[in-house]
């Protein structure tokens, strides 16, 4: 396999690859991403044989940078020697239909043969726990399901994802499937957040929308948390994610607020927050956020003898918002566990 970055800046143009000259796949990456028709159109005239596939940032990561200051692009080419890819994609327009959206993006991808699947989604209107449902539902059990969703920097405003005509567009979802037994993936997942204050009721919520805690208005409570930062949300929610757990559960699941209802009283989250779960509020510690992905990065460590050669990093942009300008210290962490030869 081959990789190569090369990264766009509306200052200097593409810097041109050296290496791969016939990649399988592309993964393209931009905060302004529905501005850059242009720049991705030069990469499918340059590579019309590549599958192409993105989404909207906040912030894009190139080598150990973290690529904010201007507009951009980063371009991952990969050049596989036997496996195989196979990109689809389905219409997201509303939450309630997160589930299905996931089924059907599964049922469109050939199974035989397939060893991995990236999601990448619409980043505003979506219940990430549903589609991923959705998927599991339609997929065969041993298969390695990752990805996250697009994001445009904390503005809430409009998501982009690469469609089949390799144009940004918004509501949906797309995923590639990675086909062939020489590929070896690993994938790792860890927090860093530090719960605070008391254990609380879930008692009224329908899939990823909470709308009470403790019988109480739930964006009551949760500004009555935040204070003065309260005004403004839903950005600032980013960095006071919500732990869940059921009764039995001793570590519980982060989930992120993507915006809030004012009318409803309510609070839109990332994923499902289920009725009758218990929930705290978390709040960043910087070293603990920055030892989580060095956790992460050790949960995908290659069995003794093999050297990894690519590293897809997915973080929130609540972590971003926290860790300010110590963010390439996730990175570098990453790089000191997984080595430093791997793109």
């Amino acid at each position: 396999m081959k990789v190569e970055q090369i990264l766009w800046r509306s200052t200097d143009g593409w810097a041109k690859p050296m290496t791969v000259t016939r990649p399988t796949l592309i993964l393209v990456f931009g905060e302004q991403f529905g501005a850059q028709l242009e720049q991705i159109a030069e990469l499918r005239t340059a590579y019309p044989e590549s599958c192409i596939a993105g989404c909207s940032t906040a912030g894009e990561v190139y080598g150990i940078e973290v690529i904010e200051d201007s507009p951009s692009l980063v371009a991952t080419l990969i050049e596989f020697e036997s496996t195989s890819v196979q990109s689809c994609q389905t219409e997201l327009s509303t939450v309630e239909d997160s589930f299905a959206a996931g089924g059907r993006l599964a049922s469109q991808l050939p199974h035989e043969g397939l060893s991995y699947v990236l999601v990448l989604s619409e980043g505003l209107s979506v219940n990430g726990s549903e589609l991923v449902r959705g998927m599991l539902d339609v997929l065969p059990s041993d298969i390695i399901v990752t990805g996250g969703l697009s994001a445009d920097r904390a503005r809430f405003s409009e998501t982009y994802v690469l469609n089949k005509e390799n144009s940004p567009s918004r509501h949906i979802v797309s995923c590639v499937g990675f086909y062939g037994s020489s590929l070896t993936i690993r994938c790792g997942s860890y927090g860093g957040w530090q719960p605070f204050g008391p254990l609380r009721r879930i008692t009224k919520s329908t899939g990823n929308i909470v709308y009470e805690i403790d019988g109480n208005n739930a964006l009551d409570v949760y500004k009555k948390y935040l204070g003065e930062k309260a005004t403004e949300l839903p950005q600032t929610g980013l960095n006071f994610p919500f732990c869940v757990y059921d009764d039995t559960d001793e570590v519980g699941v982060v989930r992120t607020i993507l915006g809030i209802d004012k009318e409803a009283g309510s609070l839109i989250f990332a994923g499902d927050v289920p009725e009758g779960m218990m929930a705290r509020l978390m709040h960043a510690n910087l070293n603990r956020l920055v030892d989580g992905a060095a956790e992460a990065a050790k949960q995908c460590l290659p069995e003794a003898g093999k050297e990894p050669q690519l590293a897809l990093l997915i973080s929130c942009v609540g972590r971003k918002l926290v860790l300010r300008q110590r963010v390439e210290e996730e990175i570098e962490a990453v790089e000191e566990i997984l080595g430093s030869n791997l793109i």
